[in-house]
């Protein structure tokens, strides 16, 4: 079947729900463009019309769209599995399916995009402006709320879904990290710092009696749509272009500057909550030079001297 043939079939309502839920998850958490939302729709609902019930596909169903798009250029084929696998990631974090069938899907190679990345003195005009916030008397607590939540993102690498979502007592004053349920109902540690653990000290006090989470808001808890307009205002705030800054922007500038500053990838990978370290080690573009320099100077076959020299 060609591309695009598809467009009229019907798509379960299930799956339609499932898609708008994903598209919306990606806009607030991950501020994707416009272009992007609009292919990953095509895509997804294109998908749906083929198999009938994308939702609960199963991975041979998926190699099956796998053979359909065989003709397809690389680029495309690798868009389209790239819209798949994080529909089906975003399903298991949800709690929808307890599995991710996509491994049934082509893997093009196709270079990676690179993340989106903060300069360090991008990070320190946004804490200068939280800075400033903190500094008017009296204080209003939803600045710190905003330091709370900030320090979190760029400290702790946490994804918008995840630090929402944080139970009030989930850091105990005792215990310098918090124990996470991530994708695919995998723990992870998360350290947390002592600016951080002191954000949320400050922030504390003004949590709704009883409140069952860190961060409430009416019923619930914050939206992630709500944490990425907040981020994106603050960062207008801070004198950035605010297309570049997103919850998911800071995640990666927290992995980022840790690998600049010697963190081990091992390390990083565990702490991000990356099921394989391929994810992670995209950082590694950020600092080949540091890593060359380490190399000289770190090595033990720095201190032999070649032959005749």
């Amino acid at each position: 079947m060609a591309e695009g043939e598809d467009a009229d079939r019907p798509i379960a309502p299930r799956d339609r729900t499932m898609i708008d839920r994903y598209l919306a998850m990606l806009a607030a958490e991950r501020g994707a463009a416009r272009n992007t939302l609009l292919a990953y729709r095509n895509d997804l609902e294109d998908a749906a019309a083929r198999l009938g019930h994308l939702a609960p596909a199963d991975d041979a169903a998926l190699a099956t769209l796998g053979e359909d798009w065989a003709d397809l250029a690389p680029s495309s084929l690798a868009r389209k599995s790239s819209a798949l696998r994080g529909f089906f990631a975003f399903l298991e974090t949800e709690g929808v399916r307890t599995d991710n069938p996509s491994g049934g899907l082509p893997r093009p190679s196709v270079r990676r995009a690179l993340p989106r990345v903060l300069g360090h003195g991008d990070v320190d005009a946004i804490f200068a402006a939280i800075a400033e916030r903190l500094a008017r008397t009296p204080v209003n607590p939803l600045d710190l709320r905003l330091a709370a939540l900030i320090e979190l993102l760029y400290g702790s690498g946490l994804r918008a879904t995840e630090l929402v979502s944080l139970p009030a007592r989930a850091l105990a004053a005792d215990r310098p990290f918090l124990i996470l349920r991530g994708k695919g109902g995998r723990e992870r540690l998360v350290p947390i710092s002592d600016r951080a653990r002191a954000a949320i000290a400050d922030w504390r006090p003004h949590l709704p009696e009883n409140s069952p989470w860190l961060f409430p808001s009416g019923k619930g808890h914050l939206s992630r749509v709500r944490l990425f307009q907040i981020v994106r205002a603050l960062a207008a705030e801070a004198g950035i272009n605010p297309a570049r800054v997103s919850p998911h922007v800071l995640r990666h500038a927290f992995a980022t500057h840790l690998l600049e500053g010697g963190a081990d990838l091992r390390a990083l990978q565990a702490m991000l909550g990356h099921a394989d370290i391929a994810t992670t080690q995209i950082y590694t573009h950020v600092d080949a030079g540091r890593l060359v320099a380490l190399v000289n100077a770190r090595h033990p076959l720095v201190d032999l001297r070649r032959p005749g020299v």
